[in-house]
């Protein structure tokens, strides 16, 4: 990326009264169920289903409050994270979303993509991280090497911790394995997300899978919860702060209000249900 956009503050209305637990999910479920809002909401699903376009840089709004930065999953552009991002710019923080390479490049490779626009906005707050399926994987990538900022805390959603069984059936289908790409076939049971270390044991992590499963064609590779990508016991990593298993799909856990409300409780206070 050879350049970081700047974009102004999205916070041009007044936040939901109160500081509880459930604003950011009153907050969603009106925006999601309302009738004035259902628009709304499927300008969203719409926005987040936009491939990546070669013109695409990183995305950069700065706060008051600490950075989130915010990796999208396989074949996804920076757009898939918009939600998200906006609820967490209500909420104060500072959002960075990064678009990156995900179906050209080794999960090595996209590192060092993402590393310097990262070093770019990193001050003296601690980054966090938000992050989807592939983005997970990338984003443990760059903790576990070494940081040059303050680490954060993470929320990752529906990442495939111990590997992918959709990646390794694909073995045997040549069409699908070629379309997964270099970082997309690393995720297999043997690949990249089992040979990582664990997170830093300074880093504070929480991981939120979906039951909800939308995509019937892989139901019987995987176990009974699963979000129709990724079985939700994938997703456990040691270390964890927390886990969470909600009725959400892989495309659009990120902007499911549970996953939101968790997210954005974890980034602001450490703490996790249960």
């Amino acid at each position: 990326m050879a350049f970081l956009k700047v974009l102004p503050s999205r916070n041009n209305f007044p936040p939901p009264r109160g500081n509880g637990p459930n604003r950011i999910a009153t907050c969603e479920f009106a925006a999601i169920f309302s009738p004035v809002n259902q628009l709304s909401h499927w300008r969203d699903r719409i926005e987040m289903l936009t491939p990546p376009l070669p013109w695409d840089c990183p995305q950069w709004h700065p706060g008051e409050g600490p950075p989130v930065v915010l990796l999208h999953g396989l074949w996804r552009g920076w757009r898939a994270m918009s939600p998200l991002a906006r609820a967490l710019e209500r909420e104060g923080f500072s959002t960075l979303s990064i678009p990156y390479c995900s179906g050209s490049r080794t999960v090595d490779e996209l590192a060092e993509q993402v590393r310097p626009q990262i070093e770019k906005i990193a001050g003296d707050h601690p980054v966090h991280f938000i992050t989807h399926s592939l983005g997970g994987i990338l984003a443990r990538k760059l903790l576990t090497d070494g940081a040059s900022w303050l680490p954060g805390r993470i929320v990752m959603l529906a990442p495939p911790n111990s590997g992918s069984e959709i990646v390794d059936w694909s073995k045997n289908h040549p069409l699908l394995n070629r379309v997964l790409g270099p970082s997309g076939r690393a995720l297999g049971s043997g690949g990249i997300p089992c040979k990582l270390p664990p997170l830093p044991p300074q880093i504070e992590a929480a991981v939120i899978m979906g039951d909800r499963c939308t995509i019937p064609v892989f139901r019987k590779l995987l176990e009974s919860d699963n979000d129709g990508i990724v079985s939700a016991a994938k997703g456990r990593i040691e270390g964890l702060k927390g886990f969470s298993v909600i009725h959400a799909d892989h495309t659009f856990i990120q902007m499911h209000p549970e996953a939101i409300r968790l997210s954005v409780n974890f980034l602001k206070t450490g703490e996790w249900p249960g």
